[in-house]
């Protein structure tokens, strides 16, 4: 716990620093000093931004292997596995389309004005995304090298790869669980460099503010503010859907299910990992009455699967950077990225800013400048706290309603 709240004091310190450097800059220096400065205290934003693009690749790979790994034989598992599948869709389907609906209702991206800041690599991206066309779709959607495919970080390649190499192994059955269990290892070991690479977070934050604040003056912290606001609405539409079909399901029984569950809500907003209060949720379901084979098998598959908060804020991160870029993303765009968001966010554990990863890569294969998501990192650990408490109701209720209407969820 220490280390993690040290980070998170480090950051905000350097968000401080970057803001009081940069601010100094702003205000007494001449035009091309700032645009110099700007530029060089920049590249630390840049670094942090490829220390975490170069393990995107083999998370995504391991991560989604292993969790088509763990939904085993259908057949065995019968109607709960189908079930638990359909949630899962279900519940991706409608947490990441709040985001987007209200990214584009609120337009939080539009407080603050980054196209000037290159103003020809956002020509040149607009220019190759008039060349679209069926053939090229195509072309971006199946790899023609799993190797080239993650050399140049093509996401949805390594998505559909990965089903494949997945389906494959899970049809092998014993044949094939050294592989599993050898790719699981390569994702827990992948999941540690996110944490090492998290520690060069504050330098990112420090290059990006500053470079920002210096070119931009103050101004730039209304966006924070207003984005900040506007999530939270988001996250607050989200727990009124979460609890009104918990209702629906259990009736009068989703108010003991939030005592239940109050401990594990708890630790994961303070920690801001919903992964870390796995071993206390299932306590405290089974507790409220739902049986531990439904238990044992529903929630690990969640945790995968069905991270409400955190696929909610893929969406909204996204277009949000792509509005600060003045990018427009049309609806058909909007759309697509929703669907690569929901295939992509499948694996990817409960771990703080794991969603980021997936952020920067969604906006580097829609053409959104990535060095954008180091402009939100400052606020992320904030936001974290909610969609990781979010993430912990989903798997919650998704658990309790797979056992109610399997007709085994007791009396607690």
């Amino acid at each position: 716990m220490q280390p993690k709240s040290r980070l998170t004091q480090y950051i905000l310190l350097a968000m401080l620093l970057g803001v009081v450097v940069g601010y100094l800059v702003h205000t007494n220096a001449s035009p091309d000093f700032i645009k110099s400065f700007a530029a060089q205290i920049k590249l630390l934003g840049k670094v942090f931004i490829r220390l975490v693009q170069m393990i995107i690749a083999p998370l995504v790979f391991a991560t989604l292997v292993v969790g088509i790994a763990k939904l085993g034989d259908l057949k065995a598992v019968g109607r709960v596995g189908g079930k638990s599948i359909l949630w899962f869709i279900s519940a991706s389907l409608v947490s990441l389309s709040i985001g987007l609906i209200l990214v584009n209702i609120l337009k939080p991206g539009t407080f603050i004005d980054l196209a000037h800041a290159d103003t020809d690599g956002v020509k040149d991206l607009l220019t190759k995304k008039q060349e679209f066309s069926v053939e090229k779709f195509v072309e971006h959607v199946i790899p023609r090298s799993f190797v080239e495919a993650m050399a140049t970080n093509e996401v949805l390649q390594l998505v559909v790869f990965s089903l494949f190499f997945g389906v494959a192994t899970t049809a092998m059955g014993e044949t094939a669980q050294p592989v599993i269990k050898a790719l699981d290892a390569v994702s827990h070991i992948i999941l540690k460099m996110v944490g090492y690479v998290m520690n060069f977070a504050p330098y990112g934050v420090f290059g990006a503010l500053a470079a920002v604040v210096a070119a931009k003056g103050l101004g730039i912290f209304q966006f924070y503010i207003i984005y900040f606001l506007y999530f939270l609405i988001g996250i607050a539409i989200l727990w009124l859907l979460l609890l009104a079909v918990g209702y629906l399901i259990i009736g009068k029984r989703m108010a003991g299910l939030l005592r239940h569950i109050g401990t594990p809500l708890l630790i994961a907003f303070s920690t801001t990992s919903s992964e870390a209060v796995f071993p206390k949720l299932t306590e405290e379901l089974e507790r409220f009455g739902c049986p531990n084979k439904i238990v044992s098998f529903v929630l690990p598959l969640g945790y995968s699967f069905n991270l409400d908060g955190s696929m909610m804020y893929m969406t909204f991160a996204s277009l949000a950077i792509a509005q600060a870029y003045s990018i427009e993303l049309g609806l058909g765009t909007q759309i697509t990225m929703l669907l690569v968001l929901m295939l992509t966010s499948k694996g990817i554990a409960g771990v703080p800013r794991a969603s980021l990863v997936i952020v920067l890569a969604t906006c580097s294969m829609f053409g959104i400048p990535p060095e954008g998501v180091a402009l939100i990192l400052p606020i992320d650990h904030f936001c974290d706290m909610f969609r990781s408490a979010t993430n912990v109701v989903g798997n919650a209720l998704a658990t309790t309603a797979l056992s109610k209407w399997e007709g085994e969820l007791k009396q607690s």
